[in-house]
């Protein structure tokens, strides 16, 4: 394609990694405040989802243009299209990280097991954040050698999330099983649970995306 066009392209995958690598410090800062058992700095992250669809809307705009404008064919077209995509996934994956921050800094307290739940805490948000990390470095980094490298790791990193899930789901239930007067806090630590393992499937949606854009066939979605 023309170099103009290359360019467009370049800003987009600048932009879109610029995005991704604001969900992933989010994660990255709520990951270390709870290693720390410093839970009140959760209060300290924000994660404004209207910014991040603002600049999705931006993006997306300027894709737009950039199709009606070169008329891209075959890899190219699947490039951008898969672009386009990952754009909202990485909006989701913020507002997921923004509900996950809300609703653990709100229902964690004193009067539940806090050293249990820290526990199962970490090691989800860790594999949860390795997935979105990996994912956006093949965005910032696209490269035909590593990318099915990188999307076989985020998969792993999936895969250990929903394993990691059932155990923290498990051992929470039997702990509202010993305190029905904490139940309403405790599911909700659960359903904040919840969102990191959405945010792995995020990442494997655009870790398929960007496979789809490399090699065609059909775009597999989380």
């Amino acid at each position: 394609m023309l170099k103009p066009y290359k360019e467009k392209v370049a800003t987009i995958r600048e932009e879109i990694t610029y995005i991704g690598k604001n969900v992933v410090e989010a994660n990255k800062d709520a990951l270390e405040a709870l290693k720390n058992g410093e839970v009140a700095k959760l209060n300290d992250i924000k994660v404004s989802v209207k910014k991040l669809s603002h600049k999705s809307n931006e993006i997306d705009n300027l894709i737009v243009t950039t199709l009606a404008l070169y008329s891209p064919e075959a890899k190219d077209l699947r490039e951008m299209v898969a672009f386009l995509k990952i754009t909202n996934e990485l909006v989701r994956a913020g507002a997921n990280t923004r509900t996950f921050i809300k609703t653990f800094r709100k229902s964690f307290s004193d009067d539940l097991s806090t050293a249990a739940i820290l526990e199962y805490a970490v090691p989800l948000l860790k594999a949860s954040t390795s997935s979105l990390e990996i994912t956006v470095s093949m965005i910032e980094n696209y490269d035909e050698h590593t990318t099915e490298e990188n999307y076989n790791r985020v998969i792993v990193e999936e895969s250990k999330t929903d394993d990691l899930y059932a155990m923290v789901e498990k051992n929470i239930l039997k702990l509202i099983s010993k305190h029905l007067e904490l139940s309403k806090d405790y599911f909700d630590l659960l359903s904040s649970f919840r969102r990191l393992e959405k945010n792995a499937d995020r990442a494997a949606s655009i870790a398929n995306l960007l496979l789809f854009a490399l090699k065609g066939g059909e775009i597999e979605q989380s």
